[in-house]
Formats: structure tokens, C-alpha cells, sequence
């Protein structure tokens, strides 16, 4: 039987290699990624790599920094941040590039860092994006980012692989970005926690700034990985097999929006116009749809034209050598005579920082990656997302439309699931160390983000208190919960929960909490690493999950604070998630590998 992309890469960066067999899906491998990201999360990851013992970086060369997300905050604590990361990088002989360079994905593209074939993390989520150069672009934890810095390596469950294969082109006025914009929307759940591999003719029809954007937007549909391997050294197996095969059509695109404050809904723009849906901020921002094309996009749109009344466009541009590239151009120009409004290059709004926040009551639509609700300011505006010259469109007008007169056709969902051989998982004798009892606390809205778990402005606050994140807790969708929960509490959930950032908080926030263990229907990749990596148990369970849907319906719109005691087995889990369960979290688990290594 052939191998999917991910497990030829896989073994190509394996610990140890040769391996005793290939790779497959449910393995854990320890890897050797070729290059690390970090941003201003580097504090952070600081911190753990200390709390490891550490204090030398094994492989400077195989290690990035890129200040790029609080780049607008001048106070004085966050400039003393930013000295001392620099000064550790330039201790360490790490590669540093100070803010205002650009958004971290976007410059190890530019200086040429993502390369065909080879595994390329980051610890932040749109790492998918190396994809469209043909990488395995995986997102890591600043828990694993500090042991990578530690050790070189960081542990990895191989996952099942989904085909996409791209019939057609795109039709005139269509983007990469409504490709990803539908993919969201008509396959929610089909690719959560697979690997995503676009193929097929229509894959050499697609621009590499629309791959790109694709690639980048797997990571809100749920998957490890999106790749574009039509171009480099590393191609699946004719034989491979694959979970899953979706047959998508790219001459049925229409130029699309999503939302409001989901990706679930995608509605073609010319339906959205008969609304009239007014606007109060415009975004043409992100490592989505910042590039000289998307910019390029939006002047041509706004080109001798102006801003509504009563609506302001952000600008940013996705790095340093973009802005001076849409200069040259005459797109940075002709967007600053309409009346958009410059940022610097970096990431600002689409994160939740700095200037242009939505307010409570305003309506946003934005070229980034995410609108979930809050994430872009006040959970009590609305977000949609779309192309930049959808963007420029609607920022002139007032009101959500094209740019011009369009289609309103959309491909049809096809999707062919394949019978895979199931993984074996080591399964330990249940005993009473392996059990955790605490209240059942059901909250089973689908989706739940992890900016509903943490919210921006406490991500980049390294000094904010273990109650400062506990009173945050689903905050921007249910208030009530943080007076409500107590010590010891199991949380049981629905599918996709912790989908969105990789934000390393969304896990100690709730531990802050004293949620003692989470249970869903399904997690999303990023939380579960990050919980294993705090040792805080995460585990899936549907049929407990639909159960509780059918007796507590009310659990879907709010947390049910229910009287019953849950009792919860962790022999099930795999060895890697026990072990560091057991150990208190990867720190204290390397920290012990290290000393027997020592011995």
C-alpha cells in the first residue's frame, strides 16, 4: 500500500531514522523540522525553554524570530519585550527580524526558508500556509517551540490524509479566496485533523498567491496541513490511501462572503447585495490576502474612487517588501487616495490588536482568515469575510457587494469516503490512577474557538494572572460561566472545540478555571497538542456527546451546570498523551528525559 504525502515527510524528518517501518496515520513520531517560527510569543517559549533546564539552543540555524503581532503597541513594557527577544536571538545566534518587517509566514516565505518537501513548523496556527510551496507547514505549541529550541525535536501524531482534487478554473473575478471561503462551508467536520492534499488538473491552474491564501485557510477548516505538492520533490503514492476524497469544481466558484462571525455560512456575494448589509470598517489585512496581488486587487477596484462616508478600510500590508512592492505598483497609492487608512506591516486587527477594532454594534468585513465572533474587537459587532476586492467593493459603497455584476453559482458538495484500516492504539489495564471524577459540565455549541477561550488582548499579556484568564473563559459567547465554574469540573463539549488559534492559552485559561478534564465530540488538532503538552487531559468521545445532545438541548446555546458527577477513564488515550499527562506537561517531561539521557 502507498503512502500519503504527510507520512513520506514524516519519515524523510523522523528522530532516529531509519524508522523500523514507514510511518502511518496514529503514530507518534518524534521529528526534526528544518525550520522553527516563533513571534512575539518568543517571551513566552522563553520562559518554558528555562523552565526545561535549557539555556543553550540546540540548532540556532533551524530557529526563526519574527516580531509581527503586538507591532503597534508602544508602551514600554511591550517595547522591553521586544529588546529582550532580540537580545536572546542575537545571544543564541538566531536568525531576528524586529517588527514592522512583516507577518512571520510571509517573511520565511520571502527569505526563502519553506522549501519543497521538508517539515516547516511555527508556533502559530496559519503555519499551514508553507503548503503552497510545497511543504508540510505544521503548527506547534510554544510548549513544543521551547523543546524544539531544547532539543531539536518535538513529538507528532501522524494523521489520516484527505485528496482534494480541482476540476475546472477559476472563472473571472473568482479567487483562492472563495475556493477556501467553500471548502469551510459545505465540508465542515470532513477534515479535522487530516492533511489535506490538493490535486488534480485544476491544482496548475491556480495563481501562487491563490494557493497560498488556500493553504492558509486550511487551518479554519480544521485541518493539520494543507499542501500543494504538484511542484516539488516530494509526491504521494499512486497507491496511497486517503480517508477521504473531495471532488471540487473551480469553474462553479462565484466570488463568495463568509459569515457573519463563522466560516460555516458562505453566501455569494450577489445574493448579499439585495440586503444592502451596511458596513462600519473595512479590513485589507493578514498573511491571508495581504500580497501585492490581493493589494493590486483592491486599487483596481478603488481606483479613483473614495471610501463611503462612515466607513473606514485598515490597510496592511502582509510584509515590508509587500508595501514597497504595492508602491511601486501604484496600488499602495491608489488605495491611500480613496481614504484607507496605513498600519504597519504585520498583523494588528486580524488578531485582535491595535488600531480599527469593530465596536459594539458595528459590522466588519475583512480579507483576513478568521471572524469569529470578538475576535476582531467587541463580541457584540458582526465579522464577514471575503476577497480584497470584495473588501474594496463594500468599503466604497457602504454596504456588503462586488465589485461588479457576478455569478452566483457555487460547486456541489462531493465527497467519496474511503474504509481505511483502523489504528491500534496501546490500551493500559484501567485502574484508579487513570480515572478523573469531577461535575459534569456540558456546553455543546459547535465550534467553540479558542478566542472564546482566551481572548486577544490577555494572548500577548505575559504577566496576566491565573484569574485574569479564568474570568475570560467563554466569555464572548457565555458570560455567566466564569461565576458558575468551580474546582475539579469535567467539561464535556461538542465537535470542533478549540478550533481557531494555537494559542497555547485557551488551555491554561481553563485549568485557571479549574476545569479539571475536557471530553468532545471532536478537538481541534492545535487544543488537543497544547493540552497534552500542560498535562491536562482532553479526550473524544461522540456518543457520550450525542447522548447529552438529545437529554439537554439547552446545553447547545449555554454551559448546563448539571448535579451529576462524571467519571472519566484516560487508559484510552494514546502512550504519548498518557506519559505526559503523568509527567505534569511537556517541561517536566523532557526535563526527565533529559536527566536519564544524563545518566
Amino acid at each position: 500500500m502507498g503512502r500519503a504525502f504527510v507520512e513520506l515527510v514524516v519519515e524523510h524528518h523522523a528522530v532516529g531514522r531509519p524508522l523500523r517501518r514507514p510511518p502511518r496515520p496514529g503514530d507518534i513520531v518524534w521529528l526534526r523540522p528544518k525550520k522553527l517560527m516563533t513571534h512575539d510569543n518568543s517571551s513566552a517559549v522563553l520562559a518554558r525553554f528555562r523552565s526545561m533546564g535549557a539555556t543553550r539552543v540546540a540548532s540556532p540555524g533551524q530557529c526563526v524570530v519574527v516580531l509581527d503581532h503586538d507591532v503597534q503597541n508602544k508602551t514600554a513594557s511591550n517595547l522591553a519585550k521586544y529588546v529582550a527577544i532580540e537580545a536572546f536571538a542575537l545571544e543564541q545566534t538566531i536568525e531576528f527580524h524586529a517588527a514592522g518587517t512583516g507577518i512571520g509566514h510571509q517573511v520565511m516565505i520571502e527569505r526563502g526558508h519553506v522549501r519543497p518537501g521538508e517539515l516547516c513548523v511555527a508556533a502559530d496556527s496559519h503555519a499551514n500556509m508553507y503548503g503552497a510551496l510545497g511543504a508540510l507547514g505544521v503548527a506547534v505549541s510554544r510548549s513544543d517551540a521551547a523543546g524544539i529550541w531544547a532539543s531539536g525535536m518535538f513529538w507528532f501524531e501522524v494523521p489520516q490524509s484527505v485528496r482534494v482534487v480541482f476540476e475546472g478554473c477559476l472563472p473571472r473575478g473568482a479567487t483562492g479566496k472563495d475556493v477556501a471561503l467553500l471548502l469551510c462551508a459545505l465540508y465542515p467536520d470532513d477534515v479535522l485533523g487530516a492533511v489535506v492534499e490538493f490535486d488534480g488538473p485544476g491544482v496548475a491552474t491556480l495563481a501562487q498567491d491563490d494557493r497560498l491564501t488556500i493553504s492558509n485557510l486550511t487551518t479554519e477548516w480544521g485541518a493539520i496541513a494543507g499542501v500543494f505538492s504538484d511542484r516539488g520533490p516530494v509526491r504521494a503514492d499512486a497507491d496511497a490511501s486517503y480517508a477521504a476524497t473531495i471532488t471540487f469544481d473551480l469553474a462553479a466558484v462565484s466570488p463568495h462572503v463568509a459569515g457573519p462571525d463563522t466560516l460555516s455560512r458562505a453566501v455569494p456575494v450577489a445574493v448579499l447585495e439585495s440586503e444592502r448589509i451596511a458596513i462600519h470598517k473595512a479590513y485589507l489585512v493578514s498573511c491571508a490576502n495581504g500580497r501585492l496581488s490581493d493589494l493590486d486587487a483592491a486599487a483596481a477596484v478603488l481606483r479613483g474612487r473614495r471610501i463611503a462616508p462612515g466607513v473606514s478600510l485598515y490597510l496592511a500590508a502582509a510584509s515590508a517588501l509587500v508595501q514597497a512592492e504595492a508602491s511601486a505598483s501604484g496600488a499602495w497609492s491608489a488605495l491611500i487616495d480613496a481614504g484607507a487608512i496605513p498600519l504597519p506591516a504585520g498583523c494588528g486587527p486580524c488578531i485582535g490588536l491595535g488600531a480599527g477594532l469593530l465596536e459594539p454594534g458595528e459590522t466588519g468585513i475583512s480579507a483576513s482568515n478568521r471572524n469569529f465572533k470578538g475576535r476582531m474587537g467587541s463580541s457584540e459587532a458582526r465579522c464577514y469575510l471575503a476577497s480584497p476586492a470584495v473588501v474594496a467593493a463594500s468599503a466604497a459603497a457602504g454596504f456588503i457587494c462586488g465589485p461588479s455584476a457576478i455569478a452566483t453559482t457555487a460547486p456541489e458538495r462531493r465527497i467519496t469516503r474511503h474504509a481505511l484500516t483502523a489504528r491500534s492504539l496501546e490500551v493500559t489495564t484501567p485502574g484508579e490512577a487513570s480515572r478523573i471524577t469531577g461535575r459534569l459540565v456540558v456546553f455543546l455549541k459547535d465550534g467553540i474557538d479558542t478566542d472564546a477561550l482566551c481572548p486577544a488582548r490577555l494572548v500577548y499579556a505575559d504577566s496576566a494572572s491565573g484569574d485574569e484568564l479564568a474570568r475570560a473563559v467563554f466569555g464572548s459567547i457565555d458570560p455567566a460561566f466564569a461565576t458558575q465554574v468551580r474546582p475539579g469540573d469535567v467539561l464535556v463539549c461538542g465537535a470542533r472545540f478549540g478550533t481557531g488559534s494555537s494559542r497555547e492559552q485557551a488551555v491554561t485559561a481553563l485549568m485557571a478555571a479549574g476545569i479539571r478534564a475536557v471530553v468532545a465530540e471532536s478537538l481541534a488538532p492545535a487544543f488537543r497538542r497544547n493540552a497534552w503538552n500542560n498535562g491536562f487531559p482532553a479526550i473524544e468521545h461522540r456518543e457520550l456527546v450525542r447522548a447529552l445532545r438529545d437529554r439537554l438541548p439547552d446545553a447547545s446555546r449555554s454551559a448546563v451546570f448539571t448535579k451529576e458527577p462524571i467519571t472519566i477513564d484516560l487508559a484510552w488515550l494514546p502512550p504519548v498523551a498518557r506519559d505526559l499527562i503523568a509527567a505534569g506537561g511537556l517541561d517536566a517531561f523532557l526535563r526527565a528525559r533529559s536527566a536519564r539521557d544524563g545518566d
